[in-house]
């Protein structure tokens, strides 16, 4: 019966490349957000749907909180810290360590302002032993008053039943707010772009993958084949050099492996055709962030 229904939102906060869009992954079973080893890789909200017999999870995957350098990082924690007045459960993920950064005092911060209920999710404890994992439990629990502290492996997909539990236990009763099959409210060809950003990321050097964006020009279906158009922006014509690689050997292996992760997610086969463009400093530009997708309000 409906009246016996939970459902809400439930927001994650962290540093960056602390394995919030891992975690929020594994948790549907499905890829939506996109990872890598590099800081700030989510630059949007994003929400994914978990769906069981007794309750509906929206999980809203946030932009790691930092310290920002330009327009494009201003979205970033602008987007990050207004997720949190709007959910009825924060997961704050943190690191197994005992080092209380000036990135996690700013969270703490923020985090004493606000009357939700915070799970400390502890990630990756496939890393440490168990005694440290109580060390960690124990200089958190001095910082902050959590409703529950629940250590999890994003990667090894542990412990996910008992995280699940503990959100179950403070979200609101009502009707469910998608329909059971949902798995996330991203449009597809936002999905697209950001696979393909994301394996650029994961080949590019380490100081070009902040300064590109992705936008899908054109997205056909036809029958079982899908014709995509995309273009990677970067800022500099030297980066533009290094994306193409010898013979242009770096943008195939990007596309190729862009590919295959969208035919898995269309179930169709994909086509797909990437072009560069260098827009310079597109970062600061209120005109092209807009177009890329993000709002011009949240520059204000």
């Amino acid at each position: 019966m409906m009246e016996n229904k939970k459902s809400g939102f439930v927001t994650m906060i962290g540093r960056p490349n602390v394995g919030k869009s891992t975690l929020m992954n594994a948790l549907i079973g499905q890829k939506v957000a996109i990872t890598s080893n590099k800081p700030q890789t989510t630059r949007n909200r994003i929400q994914t749907v978990y769906t069981d017999e007794e309750m509906q999870i929206v999980f809203v995957d946030t932009p790691g909180l930092h310290k920002s350098k330009n327009k494009l990082g201003d979205y970033m924690v602008t987007a990050a810290q207004s997720t949190i007045h709007e959910a009825d459960v924060i997961l704050w993920l943190i690191e197994p360590t005992t080092f209380i950064g000036a990135g996690e005092k700013a969270i703490i911060e923020v985090l004493q302002k606000v009357k939700t209920p915070i799970i400390l999710v502890i990630n990756k404890i496939d890393t440490v032993k168990k005694e440290e994992l109580l060390a960690v439990i124990d200089t958190y629990r001095k910082e902050l008053d959590f409703a529950e502290v629940v250590p999890v492996s994003a990667l090894k997909n542990k412990n996910f039943d008992v995280l699940l539990e503990c959100v179950k236990k403070y979200l609101p009763y009502g009707p469910f707010f998608y329909d059971k099959s949902t798995l996330t409210d991203q449009p597809e060809r936002q999905i697209v772009a950001e696979l393909i950003r994301e394996k650029a990321l994961r080949l590019l050097q380490d100081e070009i993958p902040h300064g590109i964006a992705v936008s899908i020009e054109s997205m056909k279906f036809e029958k079982k084949i899908v014709f995509i158009e995309a273009t990677i922006v970067c800022e500099r014509d030297s980066h533009k050099g290094i994306i193409i690689g010898k013979g242009g050997q770096m943008l195939k292996k990007i596309g190729s492996l862009a590919r295959a992760d969208i035919e898995r997610m269309l179930g169709k086969q994909v086509q797909l055709k990437i072009w560069i463009k260098v827009k310079k400093d597109w970062r600061d530009s209120d005109f092209l962030l807009k177009n890329f997708g993000f709002q011009a309000k949240d520059f204000e």
